[in-house]
C-alpha cells in the first residue's frame, strides 16, 4: 500500500489523465491519501521602455488562486468518491518542486501523466513528466496520453 500518492496536475485535459488511475488504486485500498500539487512559475521578469510595468506580484497573486480553485475542485470531486485528498499550490521550477515536494513530505508514489511530446517539441521543450522520472526518490507511475484516450472509447 502507498501511504501518500503525489498527483502533480497543470489544469489540462492531459495532465488529468492520471486521475483514473489514482482512483482505481484508491479504490482498492493501495492509497492511504492522494495529495494533489499544481506549481506556478514565477511569472518573467521582463521590462521594456515605454511599456506600462505590470505588478508581478499581483499577476503571481492570481496565478496562485487560479491554483487553488483547480486544485480545491479535483479535492472536492475525489473527497465525494471517499478518498481522502489534500492539495497544495507549490512555486518554482515545476519538476523540481515536484521531486522537492515529494522528498519533503514522505511521498510513497508518483503518478504523473505525459504531456505526449516527441521528436523535437520533446527536445525543445523537455518533459516535466521525465524530470520526474529521472529525480524522484520515489517510483513513479507515468501515465501516458494514448492509454486515456483508448479508455474512453
Amino acid at each position: 500500500m502507498y501511504k501518500k500518492v503525489l498527483v502533480p496536475l497543470d489544469g489540462s485535459v492531459l495532465a488529468e489523465c492520471a486521475l483514473p488511475e489514482v482512483k482505481r488504486l484508491a479504490l482498492c485500498g493501495c492509497v492511504g491519501e492522494v495529495l494533489l500539487v499544481n506549481v506556478v512559475e514565477d511569472p518573467m521578469r521582463a521590462t521594456f521602455e515605454g511599456m506600462e510595468v505590470l505588478n508581478l506580484v499581483e499577476i503571481k497573486n492570481k496565478l496562485h488562486d487560479h491554483a487553488r480553485k483547480y486544485l480545491s475542485d479535483v479535492q472536492i470531486k475525489l473527497n465525494a468518491e471517499n478518498i481522502k485528498a489534500g492539495s497544495e499550490v507549490l512555486s518554482g521550477r515545476a519538476a523540481q518542486s515536484i521531486v522537492d515536494y515529494a522528498k519533503e513530505n514522505g511521498v510513497d508514489l508518483i503518478i504523473i501523466a505525459s504531456h505526449g511530446y516527441t521528436g523535437v517539441k520533446k527536445w525543445v521543450f523537455g518533459t516535466v513528466a521525465l524530470r520526474v522520472l529521472h529525480d524522484a526518490h520515489v517510483p513513479v507511475l507515468l501515465i501516458r496520453p494514448e492509454s486515456h484516450q483508448l479508455e474512453a472509447r
